[in-house]
């Protein structure tokens, strides 16, 4: 990594980073210091630059020591050729903020970031690179490359789906599976299926369109009518997984509230060799009728002891949708 000098600003009210390269302090900067103004709002203090300095503008001790460790991690990044991007800067202060870092945790800064980098997620014949932006999405990330059962309950915008299909979509392009197949339950609000226009396929797209915007915002539209067309990509009501063995492939079981018992425990049990099974729900949207139980909400009862399942349990804290969203969800959490 390049070297970085850092001092403390004469008035002891501010610490300073020296930056000798201009190339990698102009694009840690940002296009007219726009990710100066990110880091300064998640750090809650003005950041600025002057000459080949960085500072902030704080006599807080523990946030100095995450202004410098999180320069430190970026330096690292542009070195290694990846940019300084908003999203970076915000996943970098998420796993950085929760170990409350001092400007002596030089080693606990290195082994912090080697697990962040470990997590990240590459889709090939995609330009963007996925970071967790939690240390909820992290640890999801992680129990997504470690179990082959992986529970995922949280509410909006917390990154279930999205992440899911990223981790699932890298899978299947770098052929460590042959398949994804994506499925949920179809439950109808006041609207039956038969009554829509188009064949299966046209019926069940408006239940299956979220999917499909995650797909789509990962992938060009040509890559996915291509996987599609060779069948690497399955996309079907849960009805339809009865009777099937799935192998060697990722399933992704979406909004899973909405399972009866009897379908969970079908849809859990088409597991064969090399298969990995990812089930994501929001356990406060069930739309089952009243007196049906939630088939997600039995699972996690009763497979609590079962140590090759990982559950991930993320909450307001992990949105990253829109802030709004998140003072949506706890607003709706505290009432």
């Amino acid at each position: 990594m390049r070297e970085a000098r850092r001092f403390r600003g004469e008035d002891l009210n501010s610490e300073s980073i020296v930056l000798e390269n201009t190339g990698i302090l102009a694009e840690l900067c940002g296009p007219n210091d726009y990710n100066l103004s990110i880091i300064g709002d998640l750090l809650g203090t003005r950041v600025f630059s002057r000459g080949n300095e960085l500072s902030l503008e704080s006599d807080d001790r523990e946030k100095q020591g995450l202004f410098s460790a999180l320069i430190d991690a970026l330096v690292s990044s542009i070195d290694g050729g990846m940019p300084a991007t908003p999203d970076l800067i915000i996943a970098l202060h998420a796993e950085l903020t929760p170990l409350g870092y001092q400007p002596s945790d030089r080693g606990r800064e290195a082994s912090s970031c080697e697990d962040f980098w470990d997590t990240c997620v590459q889709i090939p014949g995609s330009p963007a690179k996925l970071y967790p932006r939690s240390k909820g999405q992290g640890l999801y990330l992680k129990g997504l490359a470690t179990h082959d059962l992986i529970f995922s309950v949280g509410p909006a915008g917390t990154g279930k789906t999205y992440l899911a299909m990223a981790w699932a979509l890298r899978e299947l392009l770098v052929k460590t599976r042959r398949k994804l197949i994506l499925t949920r339950p179809i439950v109808e609000a006041g609207e039956s299926l038969g009554y829509l226009p188009g064949d299966l396929v046209q019926k069940i797209n408006p239940y299956l369109r979220p999917l499909y915007d995650a797909m789509e915002s990962l992938l060009p539209y040509e890559v996915i009518r291509r996987l599609e067309e060779s069948r690497s990509i399955e996309v079907a009501p849960l009805a339809y997984m009865r009777g099937r063995s799935l192998s060697n492939c990722v399933v992704i079981l979406d909004e899973a509230q909405n399972t009866t018992k009897e379908q969970m425990k079908m849809f859990l049990t088409r597991l064969g060799e090399n298969s990995k099974a990812i089930v994501t729900g929001d356990i406060t949207q069930i739309d089952l009728p009243k007196r049906a139980e939630s088939g997600l909400v039995h699972a996690l009862q009763i497979l609590a002891d079962v140590d090759d399942i990982f559950v991930s349990r993320l909450d307001a804290r992990d949105v990253v949708r829109s802030p709004l969203v998140r003072k949506i969800i706890e607003a709706y959490e505290s009432e």
